[in-house]
């Protein structure tokens, strides 16, 4: 893979600007690879192919455009062993979490859209009425580093199957994996200008996208922050946006006789992906009488969560993205200690000389009132926050500006009472299973839209209604 090309109306070409930007492997703290600095020449190259196809791809019958990605898909399935690589370098994830997570539930996602679009109601007859779904346009998609392939799978696959066009801006920091994703695209022989990848840095390739007047949508995930800024720049020519955004999510332990289950699952949310995961489950909140045994199951399982060289299989962290994620968890965890918040596990780590690696903190006597329980810390922190009746827990939960993710574990009856009063996009009951057909995206300062499911794929539509009587 030549990853110094830029994939513009069906051809790989160099950047505009001649310029590279370095990837940097976070467990070697050094570079291994390059992608072209591209720049508004670039974008406003893509959007134009884009726009180009848009009219021809839109009016391709759906059972035509399902199987191309049918086609895609197949390519895609043969490059797990060059995805995983990729994910591992560029963002240290250990190599076993990089295939399951990373790559192969990605292939779940991609299968449960193609699955979905032909059941899509991209017609829908009411008495009076017809009411089409069409095509948005041209949609910029601009996705984060620290799931490099999942954010672009959730807005590529279904934009492109509604009939869209796409100009994609993959993180300047892991974008690897999205090349081998455009070479599946390539290979599958979609019609030129269908899919563009534009890689480059955030705020010059997000501007210009913001900015071009051939762009339809943009649809952004990252931090909440920089959501509202792009949203505020998208709006200035009226483009529909959709924003999948930040998190600081809940799990509830009702009172039980058993909460193994409940720490491992949390512990998994948290820790995994060194707590780089926007529907991470950062704040534990634990019934008050059994504070002090739950404390206990926390000590004892947390040493599970092994962190080292993500190329060893046994491995369960590896190192943060960058020296810069590892300052602002290391800030954060100190923020933790000077307010008073009590240290059970981890704690402020190395000055990193052959990675930036933390390992697994656990806070606990923490009110919800602390900077640690209050921001979104993008890193393997949990804070451990006492309750004493179950509609304070409630209220605990619902404290915080954000409302992507949660989770309730205990009586089923009691626990989907919980959940039901829990402001959050998605909420898991016990060990339910993530389902990718349902929609996923948050309430509040969490986002604005959908992704998954049907909701996932509509989102990349405008509804037309034709006054016709109907049926």
């Amino acid at each position: 893979m030549d990853f110094e090309k830029l994939y513009i109306d069906g051809q790989w070409i160099s950047g505009a600007s001649g310029t590279f930007i370095e990837i940097e492997n976070p467990a070697e703290m050094k570079p291994f690879a390059r992608v072209p600095a591209g720049n508004a020449a670039d974008v406003d190259a893509a959007a134009r192919a884009a726009a180009r196809a848009f009219p021809g791809w839109a009016a391709t019958p759906l059972s035509e455009r399902i199987a191309l990605m049918e086609t895609m898909f197949g390519i895609f399935k043969e490059l797990e062993p060059e995805l995983t690589d990729s994910i591992v370098k560029e963002l240290g994830a250990p190599v076993s979490f990089a295939a399951a997570k990373h790559v192969r539930y990605q292939y779940v996602r991609t299968q449960s859209y193609i699955e979905l679009a032909a059941k899509a109601p991209f017609v829908e007859h009411l008495p009076q009425s017809t009411v089409y779904r069409e095509p948005l346009g041209v949609i910029g998609c601009i996705t984060p580093w620290n799931y490099p392939l999942g954010q672009v799978v959730q807005k590529v696959i279904p934009a492109i199957l509604a009939g869209n066009a796409v100009v994609l801006k993959p993180s300047q920091h892991t974008p690897l994996a999205a090349y081998w994703l455009t070479d599946a695209f390539d290979r599958a022989g979609f019609p030129k200008g269908v899919f563009n990848l534009v890689a480059g840095r955030g705020s010059e390739i997000g501007n210009a996208m913001c900015d071009h007047p051939l762009i339809d949508m943009i649809s952004f995930t990252g931090s909440t922050e920089a959501g509202i800024l792009v949203s505020q720049r998208a709006l200035g020519t009226m483009k529909r946006i959709s924003m999948e955004l930040g998190g600081k999510s809940p799990c509830v332990l009702l009172e039980s006789q058993n909460y193994e289950a409940a720490i491992r699952m949390c512990f998994d949310s948290i820790f995994l992906n060194a707590g780089q995961t926007c529907t991470a489950l950062s704040r534990l909140l634990v019934p008050h009488e059994d504070k002090k045994q739950i404390e206990e199951l926390l000590k004892q399982i947390v040493p599970e969560y092994t962190v080292g060289d993500p190329m060893d299989p046994a491995i369960k962290i590896g190192p943060l993205s960058s020296a810069h994620q590892l300052q602002i968890v290391r800030q954060y965890i100190q923020k933790g200690i000077n307010e008073g918040a009590r240290l059970l596990a981890g704690g402020l780590p190395d000055e990193p000389d052959h990675g930036y690696y933390v390992h697994p903190t656990i806070f606990t006597d923490v009110t919800n009132t602390m900077t640690v329980a209050r921001e979104e810390i993008f890193g393997p922190v949990l804070c451990v926050i006492a309750y004493d009746t179950v509609e304070e827990a409630v209220a605990i939960a619902n404290d915080t500006p954000y409302g992507l993710n949660g989770a309730v574990w205990g009586p089923k009856e009691l626990a989907v009472k919980v959940a039901r009063q829990i402001r959050a996009g998605n909420v898991y009951i016990n060990d339910g299973p993530r389902d990718v057909a349902a929609p996923f995206g948050g309430f509040k300062e969490s986002g604005i839209g959908r992704e998954s499911g049907i909701d996932g794929i509509l989102e990349f539509t405008e509804p037309q209604a034709l006054f016709d009587q109907g049926n």
